[in-house]
């Protein structure tokens, strides 16, 4: 489009049942987009952005959707509605990773959820300005002014309410802005009439005191705003408007506002902040690596001895600085634009892409700089939904699909003449592990096609093999992930499968340092095999950022420069298989300190070989535990089954770290092991009558208890025997 300034790219994340598909819902009818609403749950078409069979009938959204919607004075704004289920976490990560700003949509009885902060995190993780929007001010139990504490809290942000409601629960009438001092009302069948009044007198000293508080928080972060207040200064609309913007681009404050989507009651107001508060690509700072240029070696240097200067036999080793270079967005400039989400078609892959910089137009060829491959974009589309419109081109900050990309989540696409990446998505690692099996044995073809097609599709997917039979294994981040993606199987390729017990994915790690010293000798006709390690495995603490480090400390030649790195490349071959239950070791640093070559006999992999061996040796004798997945755990149920809820998580080695009573019901926030959770959902039920509901998330891994590390790994070798047997 001609003026970036009025395009928004936004996404719409929460906590599971926080209301973002109806509120997506409502925005898609009051700009136009379609003419009739419909509900995520109860009509029987589903909302529209819900466009999944599963998704319709499950009621919860499964995969982002996009669309584009235009507002007032022709603004453009790209929404993605994405998945609320933490087992979808990665639909939230790729989404906000290419977005520039997002509506953080919280419940106004339950506040702010597990999934919340999450969401928060990962809007954080990639500097995403956002505006909150309390949602379902109509239920009972409805609390603003407790939700804007939470976001305070919980979020560690600068809540900046910028309306009050009029009455709560069934007495939610609209709100008061606090901006204009008017009161909004929602008047016709469906709330699409925007009425504005003065304010009624009950609420007149509440919102003159609530806006006198909003102008007091905005002015830390403006001097003029602070001497108006000083000296007592009536401040404008048109004055207020550009700070909220300002901070909230600079992510000083968060914009708070309120409503309730399925009574069709402040969306519209929603829709005038997006455009009023949130970033255009103009506003936004992407930087990418120039690849065309190498990095700047950076020598530092190291006295040795005192008052000695540094020389060039003392630096340590250049490091080098990356070529960082700023991308513009506008059409003129060579193309950079990033794939984001892949989905599989019949007809091919439709792959979801990010414009940074330039234009892209169909029939047009670029480079995937991960793979230097070159590829044509055959078809562009503009998203709407399941639907498609075929467009020519498509400029910088657009948000559209191309058919004939192939690629993964994350690669970078560049015109002629720059060769750029960009920072790629953060993916989580998968948590629980099914071994899965066609029941016909003619079924085999198609299950694979289904798992590849799902692997590439979703990086939190993934498959493997066991080795002793053979079996196809599945990964992901929690049960409802993998028990979609089966189901998906069942009805997109006719197949019907065996699932096998659920199974967590354990790691392993060493509690004690351990020298090492080992010999690799091989002697046969002609040259043989020699190479020779010396120095020590260190274990690294349970919250290290990376599983394995390698540092490299031999002086004087002992061992040549090219073996170094296939040292490290044979350490890190053993990681995979722990010695205990064999599970992937983590939280290893391997120190390579001397050793020893022979001119004829040592290679690259003779070097291999012996860090791989002397690896799986040294962690036998480094004290190896087992670690395990923890959660965080929320659950709401009604308050008369707290105690009976707190006795049974206790038994399942959970630990209870807050509960809370909100209304009739209790909300309890706990942290439990992930292999004690398989049946919970049924077991919540019949505790609490079907009137229960959680939601786990991923925290941490934590060393199992003796005795039952003791257990895991025997029945793991059992399994093993088993399938040993089986095989034969």
């Amino acid at each position: 489009m001609s003026d970036l300034s009025n395009l928004r790219n936004i996404g719409i994340s929460a906590h599971i049942d926080s209301g973002k598909t109806t509120l997506t819902e409502r925005i898609l009818y009051y700009s136009g987009r379609i003419h009739r609403m419909n509900e995520v749950k109860g009509d029987g078409a589903g909302a529209t952005m819900d466009f999944m069979d599963l998704e319709k009938e499950r009621g919860i959204t499964i995969t982002s959707a996009c669309t584009r919607v235009e507002w007032e004075n022709g603004t453009q704004i790209n929404i993605i509605d994405t998945p609320g289920h933490v087992d979808f976490t990665v639909e939230v990560e790729r989404s906000l990773r290419v977005l520039d700003g997002a509506i953080l949509v919280l419940c106004a009885v339950g506040g702010v959820q597990s999934q919340s902060l999450t969401v928060d995190r990962q809007m954080k993780r990639y500097h995403i300005p956002r505006i909150a929007f309390i949602n379902k001010m109509d239920r009972t139990g409805a609390n603003p002014a407790k939700v804007i504490a939470q976001v305070k809290e919980k979020l560690g942000v600068t809540p900046l309410p910028l309306q009050i409601p009029m009455g709560a629960e069934s007495r939610f009438e609209g709100v008061i802005d606090l901006i204009r001092m008017q009161a909004v009302y929602f008047d016709g069948n469906n709330g699409e009439k925007v009425r504005h009044e003065a304010i009624p007198e009950e609420f007149l000293e509440e919102a003159q005191t609530a806006r006198h508080h909003m102008l007091e928080t905005l002015s830390l972060f403006s001097d003029q705003l602070m001497e108006a207040l000083l000296e007592e200064r009536e401040v404008t609309a048109e004055e207020i408007v550009p700070l909220i913007r300002e901070a909230t681009l600079a992510q000083d404050v968060t914009p708070v506002m309120m409503g309730t989507a399925y009574k069709n009651k402040g969306v519209q107001e929603l829709l005038d902040a997006i455009v009023a508060f949130l970033p255009s690509p103009l506003d936004r700072v992407v930087e990418a690596t120039d690849l065309s240029k190498k990095a700047q070696p950076v020598a530092v240097a190291v006295a040795v001895g005192e008052g000695a200067e540094a020389t060039e036999e003392a630096a340590e080793p250049a490091k080098p600085v990356p070529a960082k270079v700023r991308l513009t967005a506008t059409p003129d400039a060579p193309a950079v634009f990033m794939a984001f989400k892949t989905v599989e078609e019949q007809f091919g892959q439709l792959t979801y892409i990010r414009i940074y910089q330039g234009k892209v137009s169909k029939g047009d060829t670029f480079t995937n700089t991960r793979l230097n491959r070159r590829v044509r974009i055959g078809r562009l589309l503009r998203m709407h939904a399941d639907q498609r419109e075929d467009l020519d081109s498509a400029s910088a900050g657009d948000i559209v699909a191309a058919v004939g990309l192939d690629c993964a989540s994350g690669d970078t696409f560049c015109g002629d003449k720059v060769d750029y990446a960009l920072e790629s998505i953060f993916i989580p690692e998968p948590v629980i592990k099914l071994s899965i099996e066609p029941v016909k044995r003619d079924g085999a073809d198609k299950l694979s096609k289904a798992l590849e097609r799902f692997r590439r599709e979703d990086p939190t997917f993934r498959v493997s093999s066991d080795e002793e039979t053979g079996q196809a294994l599945i990964a992901g981040m929690g049960q409802l992930h993998l028990e979609i993606y089966v189901e998906r199987i069942r009805r997109e390729y006719k197949v019907d499968c065996i699932v096998g017990e659920p199974r967590v994915a354990y790691r392993e790690t060493p509690t004690r340092e351990t020298e090492f010293n080992f010999k690799h000798k091989k002697q046969t006709g002609g040259s043989g095999q020699y190479a020779h390690v010396v120095g020590r495995l260190v274990p690294l603490p349970e919250d290290s950022p990376v599983p394995y480090e390698f540092e490299d400390k031999v002086f004087g030649g002992r061992i040549p420069r090219e073996y170094i790195a296939p040292v490290d490349a044979g350490f890190q071959r053993a990681l995979p298989k722990g010695p205990l239950a064999e599970c992937e070791v983590v939280n290893v640093k391997m120190v390579l300190e001397d050793g020893s070559y022979h001119d004829v006999d040592s290679s690259e992999m003779a070097f291999n070989i012996c860090a791989f061996n002397c690896m799986r040796d040294t962690l036998k004798r480094a004290g190896i535990v087992l670690l395990e997945p923890i959660m965080n755990l929320e659950v709401e149920a009604p308050s008369e089954y707290q105690g009976s809820i707190s006795g049974h998580l206790s038994s399942k080695r959970g630990i209870i770290t807050s509960s809370e009573v909100v209304g009739p019901m209790v909300v309890m926030r706990a942290e439990i092991p992930l292999a004690t959770m398989f049946d919970y959902a049924n077991e919540l039920r019949s505790m609490t009558q079907g009137k229960g509901s959680f939601t786990m998330e991923f925290n941490r891994y934590k060393q199992v208890p003796k005795s039952i590390q003791e257990e895991v790994v025997t029945r793991r070798r059992e399994e093993k025997e088993q399938k040993l047997a089986m095989a034969k």
